[in-house]
């Protein structure tokens, strides 16, 4: 599968976030990684995530998979946002 993970996280705890994503995606700019995860390695980052990320944080992940490309979009955290749909 194919993610985009996009946050917005604590200033203290940003550079470890970074440096755990830099194991499995690219760094496309700033709190933005993107790249090709196995199911197993998707998990991890989630496990991962829950462990580290607190109230105020904010993670969204993308997963774009399956033949028909659909987007279906994860949020650990603080929902800034309430959209239901991204494309429809």
């Amino acid at each position: 599968m194919y993610v985009i993970i996009v946050y917005d996280i604590n200033v203290e705890r940003v550079s470890c976030v970074y440096k755990f994503f830099l194991k499995y995606l690219y760094w496309v700019q700033n709190s933005v990684f993107e790249g090709n995860l196995r199911e197993k390695e998707f998990a991890e980052i989630i496990l991962y995530l829950k462990k580290h990320i607190k109230d105020k944080d904010n993670v969204l992940i993308y997963k774009i998979s399956g033949g028909k490309k659909q987007i279906e979009k994860v949020v650990l955290g603080k929902e800034k946002s309430h959209l239901s749909n991204i494309l429809e």
